[in-house]
């Protein structure tokens, strides 16, 4: 990155080619981030994480998938905290659309709001964009969607896609490995061998995971049985590349 040359002091100032530093700045901390990972498939849709706990931490809370909705979850790359505040944000907004319309909120209508609360923060001196990035998953009536935001306020729907430190290894691992067929088993397998190809401890014990199946249309966590199952059947559906 060039030198930023005091034009990285406020998200409303452009550099004269047009560059926003303090969104750059704030991209650049979701690539710090451990991997998270979202996969569509015909059943519902699979939220998975790297998560690396301390030795004395409790490990079975997951810090990095939120639920927002009994039909929408997501995944955060990048500062946790930011995660938590648009999360919050997320409820209140579901639950204000469910009092006032009488029906659950759509997943790209949750997305939008939070991709422009994102944007809202690069128009304004004296606050900083958020960073982070988001998987926002979900089934409603329009079927299985992953939609992802970053701290620009884009907001992109995608079938399988992965945020964080090294995603976009992990990206075109998927787009050659993604079937739009496949069953929700086979999507959790390639969300756990998209995250063990850049994972840090190679253990299936760091992965955490989410989904929702579009019969009961509700977040359920993945216990560590299954993940272990999965994990085996990612080695052999979904080998690395040489």
């Amino acid at each position: 990155m060039m030198p930023a040359r005091g034009y990285d002091m406020t998200p409303t100032m452009y550099s004269p080619d047009g560059r926003i530093y303090q969104v750059e700045y704030a991209i650049e901390t979701v690539k710090r981030g451990t991997l998270a990972v979202g996969v569509k498939s015909k059943d519902g849709v699979v939220m998975a994480v790297e998560e690396i706990p301390r030795k004395l931490q409790v490990s079975g809370i997951t810090q990095k998938i939120f639920q927002v909705d009994d039909h929408i979850g997501i995944a955060a790359a990048g500062y946790i905290p930011d995660a938590r505040v648009q999360v919050d944000d997320a409820r209140t907004f579901s639950q204000s659309h469910k009092l006032i319309y009488d029906e659950e909120v759509e997943v790209e209508t949750v997305a939008k709001h939070l991709a422009d609360r994102c944007h809202q923060y690069t128009q304004y001196s004296g606050v900083r964009p958020f960073g982070v990035a988001l998987i926002i998953s979900g089934v409603d009536q329009r079927g299985n969607l992953i939609y992802v935001t970053d701290p620009s306020g884009t907001f992109v729907s995608y079938s399988a896609v992965a945020i964080g430190a090294g995603a976009d290894d992990v990206n075109s691992f998927l787009e050659k490995n993604y079937k739009d067929d496949m069953s929700l088993d086979d999507a959790s397998a390639l969300a756990i061998a998209a995250i063990e190809l850049k994972s840090e401890t190679k253990e299936e014990k760091s992965i955490k995971m989410s989904r929702i199946t579009k019969d009961n249309r509700t977040l359920q966590k993945v216990n560590d049985s299954d993940l272990e199952k999965y994990s085996k059947a990612a080695k052999e559906k979904f080998p690395k590349p040489n």
